[in-house]
């Protein structure tokens, strides 16, 4: 265990080095920085009393107490910044650490009044002057992190729906990784809480301390950060002016467009005319704005067309014209690779083809053509 322990601190410091190290180091590599750090020295504390240096040094009793309710103010708030140009973080977003400035301040007389015999007792459990308090503080912790977990979910959903709606592509703009960071954060909650009722509730004594499921799986958070902020270089990159350029604002957008039902008739065939003649799609950059300037509309104005008269997003209704490309391109020419013809269609790599094309056809590509060729034999 001393082993695992170690590891994780030593990781979790390290990339905090990276990071702060790191060239034009954005506000969200701050965050990140700082979260990682205070998990760092979260792990240290437990280590430290796990080691029984507790015992030997008092005045570290209760340092890190309030720690756990930090990491869900830490991951949305590295959510919110990863969506937003900001360079340094809001006022108001303050408040969401307010829970741990006061569980330091009820805390304060332990620290500074309590003597060194005393923090001992409190520790073995001997004074209960903190017993409700560490009741209060289990649950807040249970209660924040899968509550922010859920919020941080929702922003990353609510980013992938403007995505759709003005991108035509997802390469270096989605936050999969970010989705999967919050899968793994409420995982650790969701466990935490199971342990907590089952011990606490059950009164199930469990054969070993539980709490190193807890700290086991936050280390193993820590290495899932280092290794995908080695092998993906831009989970660590602040790629959002790209994105905030180019989106709409959700929810007002047709407000003012100007469309009525005729208007947008007219503007439906134009559209479909120009995607036929023109071939737009072939560009693996496309998006909403640039279609609306060649169709000399507003973005708001086709992305009204798209969504009521396709009654689709911008995405797949692009990717719909690429898949057809695709399939004339492939069946009239089978010297070329699948792959050759998707880039050759406008998809720009292998993984977002066949992830685009199964989910409109229910097929892989190359199931796809098998069965496209084996019918055409059989004629």
């Amino acid at each position: 265990m001393d082993a695992i322990f170690t590891s994780g601190i030593f990781m979790s410091f390290f990339i905090v080095f990276l990071l702060l190290t790191k060239k034009n180091n954005a506000l969200t590599d701050r965050i990140l920085a700082a979260w990682l750090a205070m998990m760092g020295i979260h792990l240290l504390g437990y280590y430290l009393y796990h080691l029984g240096l507790w015992d030997q040094y008092p005045h570290l009793i209760g340092v890190t107490a309030p720690f756990p309710l930090l990491h869900g103010p830490m991951l949305y708030l590295y959510t919110l910044y990863s969506l937003r140009d900001d360079s340094k973080i809001r006022r108001v977003d303050y408040l969401h650490f307010v829970p741990v400035a006061a569980a330091y301040l009820y805390m304060a007389k332990f620290f500074f009044f309590y003597t060194i015999e005393q923090k001992r007792m409190v520790d073995r459990g001997e004074i209960d002057d903190f017993g409700l308090f560490s009741s209060i503080l289990l649950i807040g912790f249970v209660v924040s992190g899968l509550s922010y977990s859920i919020l941080a979910y929702r922003l990353t959903w609510k980013h992938k729906r403007q995505i759709d709606d003005n991108f035509s592509y997802e390469e270096g703009i989605n936050l999969d990784w970010l989705r999967y960071c919050i899968w793994a954060i409420g995982i650790i909650f969701l466990t935490v809480t199971i342990i907590i009722v089952t011990r606490e509730v059950f009164e199930v004594s469990f054969s070993f301390n539980a709490d190193y499921i807890f700290y086991t799986l936050i280390i193993v958070f820590i290495f899932y950060i280092g290794y995908f902020g080695i092998r993906h270089q831009d989970m660590f990159t602040h790629n959002v002016e790209e994105v905030k350029s180019t989106l709409s604002l959700p929810g007002t957008k047709y407000k003012k467009s100007g469309l009525n039902e005729e208007s947008l008739v007219e503007g439906q065939q134009k559209l479909l005319d120009f995607m036929s003649l023109e071939k737009p799609f072939l560009d693996p950059k496309l998006t909403l704005s640039d279609l609306a300037r060649n169709l000399n509309m507003s973005p708001n104005q086709l992305s009204q067309i798209i969504n009521q008269r396709e009654q689709v997003n911008f995405h797949d209704f692009v990717n719909k014209y690429r898949i057809e490309e695709f399939i004339h391109r492939a069946s009239q020419n089978n010297r070329f690779s699948i792959l050759a013809h998707a880039l050759d269609s406008g998809f720009n790599s292998k993984s977002s083809f066949n992830s685009i094309f199964k989910k409109h056809k229910d097929r892989t590509p190359s199931q796809y053509m098998a069965q496209t060729s084996a019918q055409k034999s059989t004629l």
